[in-house]
């Protein structure tokens, strides 16, 4: 699993960086969270695919948000689209997406279906529940946290070849829970796997005030994705327009003990990232203020 950031400025595109969009990428399937203009060129400026996006969350109704959509869906289908896509928001995104989407000449030869969501709902999709919580914004918005399925445990080599498991097929089928036979005798996957593991999260928090909510979205993630727009000594500025600092994110993701803050949606103010980044490290050291399409790989976690 790995996070490609496709934009991380907030307000408008600028010189130094897109706005706001992050492509997680499971496995051939791309879940995306938020889709700000221009999101489509920056798919094409990386290295995935945007026909392999399956699902768009989008948290809320400004701008650099969602006005992206129509093009990359416009993109997708002058690219033969056949695949379904989905496209889940709060409150107003059935009607919106019915309208920007059919307009007139604009006729998608794949199937959309748009989900109006709200805190506390899940969606289900295939392997990764997608959790759903309020965010503290100037506008209804949401955060989203991706929660991959558990997955099993560890498969010990060594006890499969004691019982006489020949390597290949069989392995699979035990990996996948099955029961096996080995020479007349029945081989259960617990004789030859460990405890099951949690899986990976991520959680994407959109834009935010920093909030119990989100935080509490964010417990024990893996990779917490959070608005940092303004350094602290724009703190009251920040909290007027609904956002937070780098170090109230890493605050944030301290509290929730997450494994690594990303920060997102910087101002156009700044010219680089470096100084809301060391600002963040004073308080969460593994944090990190990527650029426009770098990449983090979220690993498989024991704990």
């Amino acid at each position: 699993m790995r996070a490609v950031f496709l934009g991380t400025g907030g307000t408008y595109p600028c010189t130094e960086r897109n706005v706001a969009s992050v492509a997680i990428q499971l496995t051939r399937d791309v879940a995306l969270f938020d889709c700000g203009e221009g999101t489509q060129r920056q798919f094409m400026r990386s290295n995935i695919s945007f026909m392999n996006t399956r699902w768009i969350f989008i948290t809320h109704y400004h701008g650099d948000h969602f006005l992206g959509v129509p093009g990359l869906i416009q993109s997708m289908n002058l690219n033969d689209r056949k695949r379904p896509i989905d496209i889940y928001g709060p409150e107003g995104t059935i009607h919106l997406m019915s309208q920007l989407l059919t307009a007139g000449y604009f006729a998608p030869g794949f199937q959309i279906t748009a989900h109006d969501v709200e805190p506390g709902d899940k969606a289900i999709l295939d392997g990764f529940d997608v959790e759903v919580a309020r965010a503290d914004h100037t506008v209804p918005t949401l955060a989203y946290g991706l929660v991959e399925k558990e997955r099993p445990g560890r498969f010990d080599t060594k006890k499969a070849d004691e019982l006489g498991v020949p390597k290949g097929p069989l392995y699979r089928k035990l990996q996948l829970g099955q029961e096996i036979k080995v020479g007349g005798r029945t081989i259960h996957p617990s004789d030859v796997l460990g405890p099951a593991r949690q899986g990976r999260k991520v959680v994407y928090s959109g834009d935010t005030r920093p909030c119990r909510q989100v935080r509490d979205l964010a417990l024990k993630a893996d990779l917490l994705i959070h608005d940092a727009t303004l350094l602290t000594k724009e703190g009251v500025m920040a909290a007027d327009f609904g956002h937070s600092t780098p170090a109230e994110a890493a605050q944030i993701a301290r509290d929730a003990g997450a494994r690594a803050l990303a920060l997102i949606h910087f101002s156009p103010r700044y010219k680089g990232q470096k100084v809301l980044e060391e600002e963040a490290k004073e308080i969460f050291p593994n944090s990190f203020a990527p650029a426009d399409l770098d990449e983090f790989v979220i690993r498989i976690s024991d704990r």
